[in-house]
């Protein structure tokens, strides 16, 4: 249940990421049954070895692709490297080595509103209208419930 930390982690058991409401969790190895069940906020990046891993995957509430943003391929690069160097990790080192290969066969997992409130908030600030984060969120919620209303 992560509610905000940045993890990488080597494997995970059965219902990983479950009811997680923020941050970022990085799976570099294999995963259990029912990952991302309850899952409401934050952004999974899952190393799908053998592809298998939507198999696994609870789909209630999140969506998986690919990772194409280039602020995302950045970061997941940046948090493997570190994993490795502070761990010594030779998994991590082998991701890297073909990094473009690798980087083919990660599985990006994100809550469907959660990417929704996302690109509301990203709206909003596009807008320069608003002049802090505290009015960037309430103009995303307003924008989510008018969406509610007219569907």
């Amino acid at each position: 249940r992560n509610s905000g930390v940045t993890a990488v982690v080597e494997g995970i058991g059965d219902h990983g990421c479950e009811y997680m409401t923020g941050g970022k969790a990085v799976i570099l190895g294999d995963t259990g049954r029912n990952f991302a069940a309850g899952m409401s906020g934050g952004i999974a990046f899952v190393y799908d070895r053998v592809g298998d891993f939507a198999s696994k995957c609870n789909m209630k509430m999140v969506k998986l692709g690919e990772v194409e943003n280039l602020a995302d391929i950045q970061e997941l690069e940046r948090l493997i490297h570190n994993h490795q160097r502070y761990t010594g990790s030779n998994l991590a080192a082998e991701i890297l080595e073909d990094w473009e290969r690798s980087l083919q066969r990660f599985v990006r997992v994100m809550p469907v509103d959660y990417e929704r409130m996302q690109n509301y908030m990203e709206d909003a600030r596009a807008s320069e209208k608003f002049d802090n984060e505290y009015d960037i969120a309430v103009e995303a919620f307003d924008r989510h419930l008018r969406a509610l209303v007219t569907s």
